[in-house]
């Protein structure tokens, strides 16, 4: 409970052994009264068997779906079990819990916050291609919600209860579907969305993929996927 208020930590995972066991204690630890869920998205690793010996509740899917699938099932469990809030956190170490509780109040006033890594607090950077993709998601994004949004592709976000109903019947599961799309789909249902700024952190364990070619890759496709979110109905 945080303010009153049952919550879910969900932390879709892929491989992630290395680092899900520190990040459930983490959890835990900071916030002694939430509920977390570790959704093993296909690994191949021990990375459900670590996530359940650090005390979390596991649900492993049969093959990788991508971070789309794991949060729609984890939607759907906080759906079945009555949560009021669902906040998604990265099995990698790199959202520091210690502002869940500032996620969670900030739901006072919006049923969907953005834990943005560009908002005024930490030095975390991105620079390219990568970073180009980010001003335009961002601008584009920001003029659909109706309110200044630095940080659309962050993967640090609560959803109230609202929220919890709607994708856990609907959440897309193509790449950046699940930051981009759910945005603008959130925006143009009414629902209000607003970002808190956070300080990220370095990988637990494991590298992150980047390269200027992945780079110019994901630029492409984040022009790709905002078009076809403004185009769906």
């Amino acid at each position: 409970m945080i303010n009153n208020k049952r919550v879910l930590i969900v932390i879709p995972a892929l491989n992630e052994a290395g680092s899900i066991g520190d990040v459930v204690r983490e959890v835990r630890g900071e916030l002694p009264t939430v509920d977390v869920l570790v959704v093993d998205d296909g690994s191949t690793d021990r990375t459900a068997q670590v996530a359940a010996a650090a005390g979390a509740a596991v649900a492993k899917l049969p093959f990788n779906l991508g971070v789309g699938g794991a949060m729609r099932l984890g939607y759907r469990y906080a759906r079945e079990h009555d949560y009021d809030v669902a906040i998604q956190v990265d099995a990698d170490g790199q959202h520091d819990p210690r502002y869940i509780p500032k996620l969670v109040d900030a739901l006072d006033t919006a049923d969907l916050v953005i834990g943005a890594r560009f908002a005024g607090e930490g030095d975390y950077r991105v620079g390219g291609p990568r970073r180009w993709a980010m001003v335009m998601l961002s601008g584009v994004i920001s003029w659909v919600a109706g309110t200044r949004l630095t940080d659309t592709t962050s993967g640090f976000r609560a959803a109230n209860r609202e929220l919890i109903d709607m994708f856990a019947t609907w959440y897309p599961v193509e790449y950046l579907g699940d930051t981009v799309e759910t945005l603008v789909h959130t925006a143009r249902r009414g629902h209000k969305v607003r970002q808190v700024p956070v300080a990220m952190r370095k990988r637990m364990a494991g590298n992150p993929s980047q390269s200027p070619f992945k780079a110019m890759i994901y630029l492409g496709r984040a022009f790709a996927v905002l078009l076809l979110a403004l185009v769906r109905r």
